[in-house]
């Protein structure tokens, strides 16, 4: 947003954080069980050096902000990713923030930083392979559920929808596995921008699909009668 308005970029990374807040609380108003927000990808490192460095202090800021706050209204923070990447201080930061709010029986806000689609099936995959080496698994024994089980949202239900803003049209390497059945929702509407209105137009559009999963609409119908 920071750019498309000639402000600096990181102005556009803070109002994002409102976003966060204005978009959870929707949520929370509809019952909404898990909310999971691409924040930094394995990608983004790719970024100018200052922005990266400028990311990743706003994300420390904002999970010792809103700890407290997201503890009292009953969140389970989640964080999803390779921390490995980060410094000791965030990871500690991190570690601290799914340990205070594991408990809470509320919405689950799952954050996803330094996350790729891919680093999801692998690290997985090497897991499962692991296990087949000790012998403790047949490699003929490996089925879709298994690896599901092995990903990082393997105990979640898998996402109904997803909401890609800023005008662009693709998942850029965001829960790969788990979007199959996923729908799809796209708006030019940047993130900072995305208000209220803009969220309940993605709850109507999701309301008015027909979700077959592999089934005929016929099908459907007879299965609802």
């Amino acid at each position: 947003m920071g750019k498309k308005k000639f402000l600096p970029r990181h102005a556009g990374h803070k109002a994002g954080v409102e976003t966060v807040r204005r978009i959870l609380s929707l949520c929370v108003e509809q019952n909404i069980e898990v909310l999971t927000l691409f924040t930094f990808s394995s990608e983004n490192w790719r970024r100018p050096e200052e922005e990266v460095n400028l990311l990743i202090k706003l994300f420390i800021t904002a999970l010792e902000r809103e700890l407290n706050k997201l503890h009292k209204n009953n969140v389970r923070l989640r964080i999803i990713g390779a921390r490995d990447a980060f410094s000791d201080k965030l990871q500690q930061v991190m570690a601290n923030a799914e340990k205070v709010t594991q408990h809470n029986s509320g919405i689950t806000l799952v954050i996803a930083a330094n996350y790729g689609g891919h680093w999801d099936i692998v690290e997985a995959t090497k897991r499962l392979s692991s296990r087949v080496e000790q012998g403790i698994l047949r490699s003929q024994d490996i089925t879709e559920n298994l690896l599901t089980r092995e990903m990082c949202l393997g105990d979640l239900p898998e996402p109904d929808l997803f909401i890609r803003t800023g005008g662009e049209q693709r998942i850029s390497n965001f829960l790969l596995w788990q979007l199959a059945y996923t729908e799809l929702y796209f708006t030019d509407i940047l993130w900072p921008d995305f208000d209220k209105d803009a969220f309940n137009n993605a709850m109507t559009s999701f309301a008015e699909r027909q979700r077959r999963f592999g089934q005929t609409s016929e099908q459907l119908e007879t299965n609802n009668a």
